[in-house]
């Protein structure tokens, strides 16, 4: 090890604090260091190779070490490197929310820039708030969300996280945030109490649940229900037939904003940019971040319905929002090349056509592995549930968790060359959304590295 190497590796661990990470698991070890990328591998300090399963963090569509999203940071930072969107505009910004509207479903024109996932859905909360206040309907402040559905981190976006692990330390949160259940079919009998749902009957329940709330609440006090298009916390629970349509009907019924929640469903993830033409709806607004700039700058959006604009168009109302570096001119430029990538590499068309091949790669685990429940998702976002009994589909307790995931399995899919995640945070899980770029080749390496840990963890258990 050379003396830089290991002057990184003390900065990391007597300095770097990092995020949702036990430090205790590093005591006796070194922080894994990554420090390039390259396509759909990542490199550690010691030069060993990865494959990047899951995209950084859901984030590098188009792969790392893209040289022209490099050199269009370096552009604009030539050029303009910042100014506010305070009563301003610049280039780069307009041309990138011009372009945005362009690709959204329905009539979502009006683009909002922050720097987060999170802030675009504080953004989009706090803007119902304010719109329900302007049309004369003052009431109306609360939303309803998923059980187990991540939002962000925020104090508001976080209210409306429904994970109790990740919220018990902030309390309290902001008020006026309602759970309802998701859309785990594998789960449904469970959930529901009614064995042998379809999907489609599932889906139904599903929604009509958000109905209720909205009942129970009174329709008067809510203003918005958030959803995200494939349910990322809990492992990638994508919608049943008819979902969707049914919570637009019934957001119409009460006048209730649809938020689609695409922080990591947009930009190809689900082999279309956002998740409206995947599952054909039109919310409301889209949040979005991650995905629009690969993760070479960061950026952030809620996009706005025009309807939803319009008591900000005249006299002296203001959305009174912002963040100094919302719609950064350097992430905005680079979020322009990115969307040139992707028209000019097709890699919407990329992942639609690889899709099956990277599912049925995922599938073929449950043939000589008891430990894989279900595998379920859409485009390059996928979950693998892991269960004690596939025929019951009895789950691990606690201590059969922590020493199964945490104990085992993340560091032995690193070990053996796999960056993904392996997540308790609903049943136990493990996550896969490699690069956009990705196909057969590392689909391959994926299945074959899952079935030899998968393997030894089911020998451990």
């Amino acid at each position: 090890m050379t003396q830089p190497e290991h002057d990184v590796l003390k900065a990391a661990q007597d300095n770097l604090w990092l995020h949702f990470t036990r430090h205790s698991s590093y005591q006796k070890s070194e922080v894994p260091t990554i420090v390039r990328g390259e396509g759909s591998y990542i490199y550690d300090i010691h030069g060993k190779r990865y494959l990047d399963g899951l995209a950084g963090l859901f984030v590098v569509q188009v792969g790392h070490g893209r040289g022209e999203l490099a050199e269009a940071a370096a552009k604009q930072a030539q050029e303009l490197a910042f100014f506010p969107l305070w009563s301003y505009a610049h280039p780069k910004a307009a041309e990138l929310a011009q372009r945005l509207a362009s690709l959204t479903p329905g009539d979502l024109n009006r683009v909002f820039f922050t720097t987060s996932g999170s802030e675009a859905v504080e953004s989009a909360w706090k803007l119902a708030k304010q719109y329900y206040k302007l049309i004369g309907k003052p009431l109306k402040h609360k939303v309803i969300s998923r059980q187990i559905a991540y939002h962000g981190t925020t104090q508001g976006a976080l209210s409306i996280t429904g994970i109790p692990a990740f919220k018990q330390m902030f309390e309290p949160l902001v008020p006026g945030s309602v759970r309802v259940p998701n859309t785990n079919h594998y789960r449904a009998d469970e959930t529901t109490g009614v064995p042998g749902m379809t999907p489609e009957e599932y889906g139904y329940w599903a929604a009509e649940r958000v109905a209720r709330a909205i009942e129970m609440e009174g329709p008067d006090t809510v203003a918005a229900v958030f959803a995200e298009p494939v349910q990322n916390a809990g492992g990638c629970f994508p919608p049943p037939p008819g979902y969707w349509q049914r919570l637009r009907e019934i957001c119409d019924e009460y006048d209730v904003l649809l938020v689609s929640d695409e922080v990591i469903c947009a930009f190809g993830r689900l082999g279309t940019m956002f998740g409206g033409e995947k599952f054909d709806y039109v919310p409301d607004i889209i949040t979005c971040a991650k995905g629009m700039t690969s993760g070479y700058s960061p950026i952030g959006a809620m996009i706005a319905h025009d309807r939803l604009f319009e008591p900000f168009k005249n006299g002296d109302e203001i959305f009174a929002h912002g963040y100094t570096f919302g719609g950064h001119p350097v992430s905005a430029a680079v979020a322009l090349a990115n969307l040139d990538i992707f028209e000019r590499e097709d890699l919407l068309g990329h992942v639609t056509r690889n899709e099956p091949l990277f599912r049925a790669t995922l599938e073929g685990l449950k043939d000589d592995l008891p430990i894989v429940g279900d595998v379920r998702g859409s485009g390059y976002f996928w979950g693998i549930e892991l269960v004690k009994d596939r025929d019951t589909k009895e789950t691990f307790n606690a201590e059969e968790s922590e020493r199964l995931l945490r104990g085992f399995l993340s560091q032995a899919l690193f070990d053996a060359g796999l960056y993904c995640r392996a997540d308790d945070r609903g049943d136990p899980v493990i996550q896969l959304a490699p690069p956009l770029i990705a196909g057969p080749q590392e689909f391959e390496e994926i299945g074959g590295i899952l079935r030899s840990v998968l393997k030894e963890a089911w020998a451990r258990l």
